[in-house]
This record gives structure tokens, sequence and C-alpha cells, in this order.
């Protein structure tokens, strides 16, 4: 095994604090991935990981050594396309996480990436939790909320224009609500990231304030899906992206209620890890997310 290899394997050893994790990543046997790592510790003559029955963890040499790690392999990365033109020259694969909104979008325009990029093969994760994104090995993510992740790269895409909608069902048995009051006689479907915390009511904007009605419910989700099929039920009323409802809107089986106490607008933003050189396939495929999604969101 040459150093290249070996430092490839260094990296998701070190991204996901276990050779088994890592070894099973890149399809090795795991003796081979802490093989690789002994002889790069030899040759380098210094320690780069503290092994125990638990996990792995970087050593400070380790550290500094995996930061410049992901330098040269991006490097060469480059280096090994950057005369090839033809889009059939692009190859490998990407590793892409969103929710399932996105992902359908995603879906629905990828076998024309392909096509264009016979050569490139696609891991697609649909999660609504959040991932991480250098641990989990993802080149890029589709973020939709508000950013916390400080030490990635954030590219906003634009924003989904939230709707206040209920089944037509629903309606017919609650009323429709005319006024913020009329809430108090009303359900509201619950959305929480994680389920235990308290939801924060009914939002709506007055000028540029964000505003939070409490709202009684019962049902709870933290789930994109779930959170349309609730509202498909009858269930209650929610606050959903505009684009994802917009053909049961103009089925019927949806109806928008309280337009003048929309939400505040939901930005979407693509995320990838701070690299000094992406991948030429990183990079056209980011592109062609941004130029895809372009369609179905409203400008910043």
């Amino acid at each position: 095994m040459n150093r290249i290899e070996a430092m490839h394997i260094f990296v998701r050893v070190a991204e996901l604090a276990s050779f088994t994790k890592a070894a099973d990543s890149l399809g090795l046997p795991k003796a081979s991935a802490s093989t690789a790592v002994q002889h790069l510790e030899a040759q380098l003559g210094t320690q780069l990981l503290h092994r125990t029955t638990r996990r792995v963890q970087l050593t400070q040499d380790g550290q500094r050594y995996y930061e410049r790690c992901k330098d040269v392999l991006a490097d060469l990365d480059e280096l090994s396309t950057m005369f090839q033109q033809a889009p059939q020259a692009l190859s490998g694969r990407l590793r892409v996480d969103t929710n399932s909104g996105v992902a359908r979008r995603v879906i629905e325009h990828l076998p024309q990436f392909l096509r264009e990029h016979p050569g490139i093969q696609v891991e697609l994760s649909c999660t609504d939790r959040r991932v991480d994104v250098v641990a989990e090995g993802f080149d890029c993510v589709v973020r939709v909320g508000t950013l916390t992740d400080s030490n990635l790269i954030a590219r906003p895409l634009g924003q989904y224009r939230i709707v206040n909608c209920a089944s037509s069902a629903y309606l017919e048995e609650h009323g429709v609500p005319q006024t913020l009051e009329d809430l108090a006689h009303h359900k509201l479907i619950h959305y929480v990231s994680v389920l235990g915390q308290r939801p924060p009511g009914f939002e709506y904007m007055e000028g540029s304030r964000c505003h939070y009605m409490p709202m009684q419910g019962v049902l709870t989700v933290n789930g994109v899906e779930a959170y349309a099929s609730g509202c498909l039920a009858g269930l209650g009323i929610t606050q959903t992206p505009r684009e994802g409802v917009a053909h049961w809107l103009r089925s019927g089986r949806l109806v928008e209620v309280l337009p003048q106490y929309e939400a505040e607008p939901m930005p979407v933003s693509l995320l990838y890890a701070h690299r000094r050189n992406l991948s030429v396939r990183v990079q056209v495929f980011m592109d062609w997310l941004a130029n895809t999604l372009a369609p179905y969101l409203d400008r910043v």
C-alpha cells in the first residue's frame, strides 16, 4: 500500500474515530486500515492516534497531519482531472445529504446530470437530522433553516416562502380562522427537530419582527413527511414551505389560511467542509444543484 492510500485511510479513521467504521466505508478489512496507519506513524516518527477499546482520537501531531492530509488529497484529486475537459472525464463518488423535500427535486433532475457525467456515482442521504458533514464523509449538504455550523462554508441558494394551511376536511369541521384570536379554537401540528423539545407555536411576522402564539395540538412530529401527512389527515394547521405543498393547494386537498400572517421565510443553503481546493466533480455538482433548485426557491 502506497503512502497516498494510507493517507486516505488515515483521514477516514480520523473523521469516523473508528478503524472498523473507516474500513467498512472504504471496503477494506479492519486489519488493513490499522496496518496502514501504523506504517504512516513509523514513517513520520510520531503517534497520530490515541487508541482505546472504545474510541480512536487524534493526537496533537495527528490533528496537524490530518489537516495537511485533507489539503494534499484535495490537491491530488484536482490535479488528476485538471486537463480533462470532457464531462465524461469526471468520475468518482459524491455523498450528499438533504431533507426528503429537497431530495425529491434532486432525484427528478438527477438522470440528466448522470447522463452528462456517466462516471459519477451519487450517494444521496435523505434525513431531517443534522448530519456531521466531516465525520460522516459528506461532500456537501443542503440545509433548510437557520445555520449553526460555523466551521463549514455556506453558499446561500435562496429561501422557501412559508404557507399556513390545513386540509379541507379539517376546516369544514373547525371553521376557517380569520384572525390570530381565532387560533385559540384550533389545533396546530407541531414540528420540532428533536422530540421532547417545547414547540414554539404559531409563527408570524410583524414588520421585521418574528412572533409566536402558543397553540394546542394533538400531534408533534420531527420529520417532513409526517408533517405533511398529518396535515392531509386533518389533524391541524401546519406552517410549511409553499413549494412542498403547492400541488395539494392546487388540487384543493389543502387550503391556505391566514395569508396575512406569514411565518419568516426559511433560508436554504449549500454547506461543505472548508477545503483550499474542492475536487472538480464536487464543484460541478454543487453548481448543478444550485441551478436545479433555483426555480423552486425565492431569492434572498
